[in-house]
């Protein structure tokens, strides 16, 4: 089955120019246009950009999920590999939230304890 790109785009519940953009970016191909009407995406093409939409859902940047599809048919311990840096990405960054959250809690409690009020600690913080 072959549908137009904005049939795709509302089957997927996407924008237009999202396809295009992934066109753009070789993420997928563009169908031939015929001499008469419109493009036709193949199922093929609308299960890559599924795919593709999923991988962003968990985190995957476009670069990597173009490896990815690179890999499709290699050796799955390549992919783990992949799948593996980007949970540590994942868990540094949720170290470094966890450490921005104690932060601002510790500013705010000391916002919450000033009486001085031409005075702010997290202004003053800022300009250290």
């Amino acid at each position: 089955m072959t549908r137009t790109i904005s049939k795709v785009a509302k089957a997927l519940a996407i924008n237009v120019e999202t396809i295009r953009f992934y066109e753009r970016r070789g993420l997928i191909a563009q169908p031939a246009k015929p001499e008469i009407g419109y493009r036709h995406y193949s199922d093929e093409t609308v299960s890559r950009i599924r795919f593709i939409k999923r991988a962003q859902e968990l985190g995957f940047t476009l670069d990597e999920i173009a490896n990815l599809l690179s890999l499709n048919d290699q050796p799955c311990s390549q992919v783990q590999d992949l799948a593996q840096h980007k949970l540590s990405a994942v868990r540094e960054k949720m170290a470094h939230l966890r450490r921005l959250e104690k932060a601002l809690k510790r500013l705010l409690a000391q916002c919450q304890e000033n009486d001085d009020a031409s005075y702010c600690p997290i202004i003053d913080s800022l300009q250290l």
